[in-house]
């Protein structure tokens, strides 16, 4: 393995619009939809990114007969200060099932289940 392990990550959804609208309220982010036209049954919407800078990019998933939440896959989002993520993650009809917990040398944590069901981690080093 050559560099960061992660390349990419999906988030799998039951309900995009919900999902959607949770995920840019927390982030501040818009989505871009991704397209495949030989696939039926899936709709992507990407994560901002740049291809070019450190991270992984990646999308919020709905495929046909694979339900959101239950994966054991945790995704970790990099933020400034994951305490305002995670009380914007709450006011967006998401859950806090961690609070902002210390980590020692390597910063913060708080864990977060989205509208769908997923958990999700946020990080910061404040």
């Amino acid at each position: 393995m050559h560099g960061n392990p992660v390349g990419w990550f999906e988030i799998y959804v039951d309900d995009m619009a919900r999902a959607k609208t949770f995920y840019a309220a927390v982030f501040g982010i818009t989505f871009e939809p991704l397209s495949d036209p030989n696939a039926s049954g899936l709709d992507m919407q990407a994560f901002p990114s740049d291809m070019e800078r450190y991270g992984a990019g990646g999308a919020l998933v709905h495929m046909d007969g694979f339900a959101a939440g239950g994966n054991s896959t945790l995704v970790y989002f990099a933020c400034e200060d994951c305490a305002i993520e995670e009380s914007r993650a709450a006011a967006a009809g998401g859950t806090v099932q961690r609070g902002k917990l210390s980590i020692g040398p390597y910063g913060f944590i708080s864990l977060i289940v989205d509208t769908e069901g997923n958990l999700f981690g946020l990080h910061s080093m404040a």
